[in-house]
């Protein structure tokens, strides 16, 4: 553990810089490195992620980090040249997370810490702007409440609806100095009827309150979750961001935003982002009122009928402090050479900014940021490459949401095979036959898939089932067509006799409309537009010529049929690396045959029965060969146990009776012979073929066939 357990920031100079994440945290690290290149940062401290990790296992605050805190308060102090929470002059502090990856909106931040019914006086009298003033202790009374104490957020939300609904206006702004005073009463006397204690008056122990916060809200359930998903380890901790408070909320000369230095949606090389004028950072994420485009071109691409659209920009209103935002801009993407995610504050006329980091972006955004900042010069190719995430170039193989649509998530399951797919609802495999052979597009819903849905998962746009696993039946197969699925869905109700499911609180019959989205697990209720994958973007040909021309390692694909193999070249696979040949036996002609040969009585009729079936695979054999052009292909022969192309219900065993001519009895007799309880170490691979070599015999002669035919 690093002795050094708090870090200043501040007037140019900094005790930290851009390399020290892990201890910093990214907002303090980076933070750091803003002050170091003479970028206009608000003065503060990082308290390192290692206290966080001691808080976890001591819920105490030591002596020692009091004690390097207060030395790094008298720096801000010194360099500010003002006091924290001075009656007539006070100083205050925005206390923020900041782990050492960025998990936005997972932990809590409280700003205006400092202000009691003292120092708000003095900040009035300071500023000369009353409103001000006491909108900024509303704002801490109420942020500390919920935050710090734990009250229900919306006791706060209600009652401000209550004061503006008895004034007759819509918006906070609206309210005036004696509408805000009585609001502080209100909510302190909410924080006293809740929790049975009062807001503290004391700017220590606000401040104390804040930086514990922070630490608790590492280990909140949604920072936990949000861990989980994105594999972020618990034992990294958080980063606490001491900083001194600028206000966007002292009038019309003040503003707040967030933007980013690109496009992180489509990638275009554009100045993107909101910004609200008098206003604090929280109040452009939450929603209560409509934020201002940064420019004039970001104003000019809104949709029609976008309320932004009738509002002035920041270009417009606030020239200079935008011309210095833009400049800013242009020298973080040189220094970190990379797109930015930037929040900013202007207090009366002066920028200051607030934070930098790497920002989030599409698919499609991050291969173009990519080719364009190399093309610009920005970047080498290599450095290129790797803007560039795995699951960026994922995104691009399948169609996906668009990201400006209003979605109405119903609920979430596995996301088991990604991409995005819409349909009307069926609950069987012959209904999606039927609804596709009419022109219709189809979601199969069910508990879960057997080799009997083949033909109608084959025939859907999507499946989505409430059971099973990332490998399940639905998940595998529907990987190998290459179809979005959803599977084991914990919340989905699925009555396929009676023909509805449940989920979300709501009810759905066959014919309704539903979208899976594959990618993240989201089940969607309606049609929300969908954006299909662009594989002619000479952006992408660009960079996967960089990285042909770096890499080292050979890719080889998974494909088991010609389909897959041709798409596979096409995706630059430089052969195939696993072909099972059991997903060859599965489409709707060829299980009947495969099951025909299965449930044979001796040798004479399993070798009538692989006959019929030898020339189907010895086609497939062709198609995948011609695809592949002469490079490798590895074949692996019939592997799974035989049970598991047998049909299970009743109703399925009793068809495949009828169709075959035997007994329902002896049929059944069959598929329980061949049932095992670990069929992983049971009757398959090698000793399937030791025991039927008849099998291995007509594999291997359709595999020589095809190659003699392909020579």
């Amino acid at each position: 553990m690093s002795s050094k357990r708090v870090y200043y920031f501040g007037d140019g100079n900094a005790e930290g810089d851009g390399s020290m994440k892990n201890l910093l945290g990214g907002k303090g690290a980076n933070l750091a490195e803003m002050t170091s290149l003479g970028i206009p940062v608000p003065p503060g401290f990082t308290i390192t992620t290692e206290q966080c990790t001691e808080y976890q296992k001591t819920h105490q605050l030591s002596a020692e980090l009091k004690s390097e805190v207060a030395e790094a308060l008298a720096k801000v102090e010194g360099v500010m040249g003002k006091k924290f929470a001075d009656a007539a002059d006070p100083l205050l502090f925005s206390v923020r997370s900041g782990a050492r990856v960025s998990m936005p909106g997972m932990m809590d931040t409280v700003l205006n810490l400092g202000l009691n019914d003292d120092t708000v006086q003095g900040l009035a009298a300071k500023s000369g702007n009353e409103r001000f003033a006491f909108d900024s202790y509303r704002r801490l009374v109420q942020m500390y409440g919920d935050v710090v104490m734990g009250v229900d957020g919306e006791h706060f939300e209600h009652a401000i609806d209550d004061i503006k609904k008895d004034r007759g206006v819509k918006l906070d702004t609206e309210l005036g100095v004696d509408d805000l005073k009585e609001l502080i009463a209100t909510f302190k006397g909410i924080i006293k009827e809740q929790k049975g204690l009062d807001f503290p008056f004391d700017p220590m122990e606000q401040l104390w309150g804040g930086i514990e916060a922070v630490f608790k809200s590492w280990n909140v359930e949604r920072a936990i979750e949000y861990r989980r998903i994105n594999h972020i380890p618990g034992d990294w901790g958080t980063a606490v961001n001491c900083q001194t408070m600028v206000f966007g909320n002292m009038g019309d000369s003040s503003a707040t935003g967030v933007a980013f230095t690109r496009d992180p949606s489509s990638g275009e090389n554009y100045f993107y982002g909101e910004f609200l004028v008098n206003a604090q950072g929280e109040d452009v994420v939450a929603g209560v009122r409509t934020p201002q485009q940064l420019n004039n071109h970001g104003r000019d691409a809104l949709p029609a009928g976008n309320s932004a659209k009738d509002l002035p920009t920041l270009e417009e209103i606030m020239p200079q402090s935008y011309a210095t935002l833009c400049e800013i801009r242009e020298g973080l993407e040189k220094h970190y050479k990379n797109m930015q995610d930037i929040e900013f504050t202007i207090q009366e006329g002066r920028l200051w900014m607030l934070q930098t980091r790497h920002g989030k972006r599409t698919g499609v955004a991050a291969i173009r940021v990519a080719a364009e900042m190399e093309a610009e010069g920005l970047v080498t190719s290599d450095e290129a490459l790797l803007l560039v995430e795995p699951a960026h170039l994922d995104q691009l193989l399948h169609d996906q949401i668009d990201t400006g649509a209003k979605l109405d998530i119903l609920g979430t399951g596995l996301p088991a095979s990604p991409g995005a797919a819409q349909g009307e609802i069926v609950f069987s495999a012959e209904d999606a036959v039927a609804q596709v052979e009419a022109g219709k597009q189809v979601v199969l819903v069910r508990r879960e898939t057997s080799p009997e849905d083949i033909a109608g998962m084959n025939v859907a746009q999507g499946i989505l089932t409430s059971r099973g696993g990332m490998t399940s039946h639905a998940a595998v197969v529907a990987r190998g067509m290459g179809k979005p699925c959803v599977a084991g869905a914990g919340e989905l109700t699925v009555d396929s006799a009676k023909g509805v499911m449940s989920i979300g609180g709501k009810e759905f019959k066959a014919g309704d409309m539903l979208t899976i989205n594959g990618t993240d697990g989201s089940i969607i209720d309606g049609a929300p537009k969908l954006v299909p994958p662009q594989m002619d973007d000479p952006n992408l040909a660009k960079v996967m010529g960089w990285a042909d021309a770096t890499r080292r390692l050979k890719v080889r694909t998974n494909a088991d049929s010609p389909h897959d193999s041709r798409q596979a070249r096409e995706f630059g696979a430089q052969g195939i690396g696993l072909c099972r040949t059991e997903h060859m036996f599965f489409g709707e002609e060829r299980i009947m045959k495969m099951r025909e040969m299965i449930v044979a009585e001796n040798e004479e009729q399993r070798r009538a029965a692989l006959a019929k079936l030898q020339p189907m695979q010895q086609e497939d054999f062709e198609g995948i060969f011609r695809a592949m052009e002469g490079l490798p292909v590895t074949i692996r022969l019939l592997d799974p146990p035989l049970h598991e192309f047998l049909p299970h219900e009743k109703a399925d065993v009793q068809a495949l009776a009828t169709e075959m001519g035997v007994a329902v009895e002896a049929l059944q007799r069959k598929i329980e012979s061949l049932h095992e309880e670990n069929p992983m170490l049971g009757h398959r691979g090698c000793r399937l073929s030791l025991t039927y070599p008849e099998i291995c015999e007509m594999q291997v002669s359709a595999i020589i066939g095809a190659a003699c035919v392909c020579q």
